[in-house]
């Protein structure tokens, strides 16, 4: 990718991870279009002539091409794309609702497949490159008994597998692909949940922060030679038993 000022896109960006990674790469000197379904009235993050903010939910088509429509029209550019957005909800399998599957496969996977779609034409027409990564979870590969995720998993899986196949697909052009798999992240999410339980979820029994997940989409973003790799921050879970 060239030395010009860069443009990332982040969806899910109105707190958590998405925020982070929105301040990391302001503070790096990127612009940023972050888009949530109120990311306006996210304290977390704020508009300014480097940040544009975008309102949507990201598993409907308009939403994605007003992202690109703002990155375009404020920016001029898109260069690398970060699908952060994305629904967890646990319980026993057989009571996931119909409800339940279609606002999961809505913004998992319809919300990752329009807007990295419109992404990847206009990095094509660029023709200098980009970087895309997907933060999906650590519990594709680790299944841990007690955390009934099997629904979400589907379409974190399904994550895993299309950022493969696209790294192979555009590997020509540049456009690297790759994604984060974290373990259990300090994050509003698990704001009410016991500290030493969710520490017991990580073999080093550490709980990752933000910052954590952020540095190793940071590290993605920049690796000028890796692509098609899903990189675990999750203190080993994926690895073993404990």
């Amino acid at each position: 990718m060239s030395d010009r000022q860069q443009t990332a896109i982040v969806t899910g960006a109105s707190q958590g991870i998405g925020a982070g990674v929105v301040n990391r790469f302001v503070e790096r000197g990127f612009n940023v279009v972050a888009n949530s379904r109120r990311v306006t009235q996210s304290g977390a993050v704020a508009a300014s002539s480097q940040v544009a903010l975008v309102d949507g939910h990201i598993g409907e088509p308009a939403t994605a091409a007003r992202i690109v429509e703002t990155a375009l029209s404020r920016f001029e550019s898109i260069d690398i794309l970060v699908n952060n957005a994305g629904i967890f909800v646990t319980k026993p399998f057989t009571e996931y609702t119909a409800e339940d599957v279609r606002s999961l496969v809505s913004t998992n996977v319809e919300g990752f497949v329009y807007i990295t779609q419109l992404a990847i034409r206009q990095m094509l027409k660029q023709k200098t490159g980009g970087s895309i990564v997907t933060i999906t979870a650590a519990l594709v590969r680790n299944p841990i008994r007690g955390v009934t995720a099997s629904v979400p998993m589907i379409t974190k899986g399904g994550l895993e597998t299309i950022t493969k196949h696209l790294a192979m697909e555009y590997a020509q052009d540049r456009i690297r692909v790759n994604a984060v798999a974290p373990g259990v992240v300090d994050t509003p999410l698990h704001r009410n949940d016991p500290k030493d339980v969710l520490e017991r979820l990580s073999p080093m029994g550490r709980v990752s922060t933000v910052n954590d997940i952020t540095d190793a989409v940071m590290y993605l973003t920049d690796a000028p030679s890796v692509t098609g790799d899903i990189l675990y921050v999750d203190g080993g879970a994926h690895v073993g038993r404990w």
